[in-house]
């Protein structure tokens, strides 16, 4: 089956040619034995092996294949993670001084972007499930809201699915942008196995990062942009601007691989592994409304104390993606035995009298902001206790991490609730805050 990157690396290395090139292991020798096996594998841009950011083979096959999979006309590999992508197709969609109609559960990459493109962001209420304590999707109506209070709005971003597995709807909030003239970005960095399960989770979107490395077999930091309406060459350029000039060739091996595995029996397992999910979330208290759109795959827990919870599992040498107050996520994937499972659920039994729910939780705050992102992020800062910030203008952001999404953001002011907010939660008060100097 085809694997055209994979296959034009393996071409390379068999001819044993003389390497007077990058990388200096020479494809001979990396200092491991866990490692040794990729040196052969691990090349630069030359003829034989293509380059990433150009037209021409082995990428014009190995991304278009990826490109049928999702049904978009564009991929556009990335060694950078999903932040390479969030920056990229941000600077798609938008041009330097733009507004942007964001997801306030938008990973901090996006924040991140704001700065660099010199964004100025329009916030959707956080859609907060009081009865799960949890972000649940994005409403359309909140989008036609605010769209129709920002008349000069052309990009929205939001993130689908979350962490704890909720997915929007896309194809609505699609059409409600399109009809405006502007377009949808969607972080969908928790996805990519979505399609191989035969989930609509992105059409409807103009541009989707996904990755690769979260839920499928593939190395990490490796993932894959999707784009509709864009100019292949300008997907091309705005990449080059935020990743590599010297790409990692394994880890995109690793995704041409993926790939042709999850489509020759990978989506299977994935399969089995959904239903499995199913049956955890029978027996345990966890996420499972009907009236939500879920990935089949994810396991969010449902705890009386996350970080406790979390401490007890540690000690049974299983750890989990992440927790907050009331939750524990499990990302499952096709990797995942029934021995995994299994595993899983004694542990859960003995740990028995931490499931249920929690206290109730408030939705994080929004606060109030002073400066614009580019401004603040880059302006003149000094670290300061967070318990000592209350008033001040964050230059950064407070992200509790995982999920990695800012309870504050650069150019917003640290106020009383959002300190209360981040005590609830758990949060180190005694770790710095970098804030605005006082003029």
């Amino acid at each position: 089956m085809p694997t055209p990157l994979y296959d034009a690396l393996k071409q390379y290395a068999a001819a044993r040619p003389l390497r007077f090139h990058m990388p200096g292991h020479k494809g001979a020798f990396l200092p491991a034995p866990e490692l040794a096996p990729l040196a052969p594998l691990d090349v630069t841009e030359i003829p034989p092996t293509g380059n990433l950011y150009e037209v021409g083979e082995p990428f014009d096959s190995a991304q278009g294949l990826w490109a049928e999979v999702f049904g978009f006309a564009t991929c556009q590999f990335l060694t950078g993670g999903s932040t390479m992508g969030i920056h990229t197709a941000l600077a798609l969609c938008c041009k330097p001084g733009e507004k942007v109609l964001l997801d306030r559960n938008c990973h901090r990459a996006a924040f991140n972007a704001l700065a660099l493109l010199d964004l100025e962001p329009v916030y959707l209420e956080r859609p907060w499930l009081e009865s799960e304590n949890l972000i649940g999707p994005i409403s359309p109506d909140a989008v036609e809201k605010m769209l129709n209070l920002h008349r000069d709005l052309k990009t929205i971003c939001i993130t689908s699915p979350t962490y704890a597995g909720v997915l929007s709807d896309i194809p609505q909030i699609g059409r409600m942008i399109h009809a405006r003239g502007g377009k949808l970005f969607v972080d969908g960095a928790h996805g990519a196995h979505l399609p191989f399960l035969g989930v609509d989770a992105f059409q409807g979107a103009d541009a989707v990062v996904v990755s690769a490395h979260k839920t499928l077999p593939a190395m990490g930091q490796s993932a894959l942009l999707f784009a509709n309406g864009f100019d292949p060459a300008m997907v091309r350029r705005r990449a080059s601007v935020y990743g590599s000039s010297s790409p990692s060739y394994p880890m995109m091996a690793s995704m041409d691989l993926a790939r042709q595995w999850l489509l020759d029996r990978g989506a299977e397992a994935y399969r089995q592994t959904a239903a499995q999910v199913a049956c955890l979330r029978e027996d345990y208290p966890s996420l499972s409304r009907p009236d939500l759109f879920l990935d089949p795959t994810r396991f969010t827990l449902s705890v009386q104390d996350g970080p406790a919870f979390t401490r007890a599992l540690e000690k049974m040498n299983i750890f989990p993606e992440m927790e907050d107050g009331g939750h524990v996520v499990f990302i499952c994937t096709a990797q995942d035995r029934e021995e995994d499972f299994s595993q899983l659920r004694a542990a859960l039994d003995q740990l028995q009298d931490g499931l249920g729910p929690c206290p109730p939780i408030p939705a994080p705050p929004l606060p109030e902001r002073a400066l614009s992102p580019r401004a603040a992020l880059f302006g003149d800062s000094i670290p300061r206790p967070l318990e000592d910030c209350q008033g001040e203008i964050s230059a950064g952001q407070i992200a509790p991490y995982p999920p990695g999404v800012p309870v504050v953001a650069p150019g917003e002011v640290i106020g009383k609730k959002e300190l209360s907010y981040l005590r609830k939660i758990g949060y180190n008060m005694r770790s710095e805050a970098r804030v605005i100097l006082p003029r």
